[in-house]
């Protein structure tokens, strides 16, 4: 595997605000607050590891404008839970919205800055993986994803079907990256995306070539002069090829 799932990057008109927020509502900590980017991450977490996708807030200086394509969910183990779960975190901050979801065991929510997650009903495939149990991210073809980010996450497939493909440490875990098949397409930049990196000692160049020879291409967000990689997956979600770490 050329990289490797590191942490979640989320564009944020707030950093300090919405980390706040955010660790509250997963019960982490704000492990650093810089006038560049505000971090969160569970108690006692070492870096980088699979055990957990620590969240970095970055200030943008552009409003959200349509439903997210990348947005995370929330895991609860009983329908009381799930309960007590949602009156805590609409105490905290965050909002019902709708996004078509019709009549669904899960409830769809927005954070202080309006970005959508899932609170999910109780499901045995999330036991294990603490209240932060998946990234997803919204695409045409999950399985031709899936091929792409089997490769960029080195994760493995643990649910397939043709609507839904969510990949996870082959260690057994962590969080899903999980690829939800959705008729619309995409149309602006994704307000949050996946951040990887090669191993210690592995070679940053030689990974952007691979990953591109896999289906991914070159992006420009605006980001200039930076020791990172921009990309694009397949279907044009970018994410960002870290230093070996």
């Amino acid at each position: 595997m050329p990289t490797r799932l590191v942490h979640v990057t989320i564009d944020a008109a707030d950093p300090p605000r919405l980390g706040r927020f955010w660790a509250a509502a997963l019960g982490w900590d704000v492990a650093s607050s810089e006038p560049g980017e505000t971090v969160v991450d569970p108690p006692g977490f070492s870096y980088p590891s699979p055990s957990a996708l620590p969240l970095v807030f970055i200030p943008v200086p552009e409003p959200k404008t349509a439903k997210n394509r990348v947005h995370l969910d929330l895991a609860t183990g009983s329908v009381a839970q799930q309960a007590a779960e949602l009156d805590r975190l609409l105490a905290l901050g965050a909002t019902r919205t709708g996004i078509g979801q019709g009549d669904v065991p899960w409830h769809v929510l927005a954070d202080p800055e309006g970005n959508e997650f899932c609170l999910l009903h109780p499901q045995p495939v999330y036991a294990q993986t603490g209240l932060m149990c998946g990234v997803v991210i919204d695409c045409a073809d999950p399985a031709r994803m899936a091929d792409f980010w089997e490769l960029a996450s080195g994760w493995t497939r643990r649910v397939d079907s043709p609507e839904e493909i969510s990949l996870r440490s082959p260690q057994g875990v962590g969080p899903c990256l999980t690829l939800v098949q959705v008729p619309e397409a995409k149309t602006v930049k994704n307000r949050m995306h996946v951040e990887v990196s090669p191993q210690p000692g592995e070679d940053h160049a030689a990974a952007v070539e691979a990953l591109i020879a896999a289906g991914a291409s070159q992006a420009d967000v605006g980001q200039g002069e930076v020791p990172w990689t921009v990309l694009a997956d397949p279907e044009g979600n970018e994410f960002c090829v870290l230093s070996p770490r």
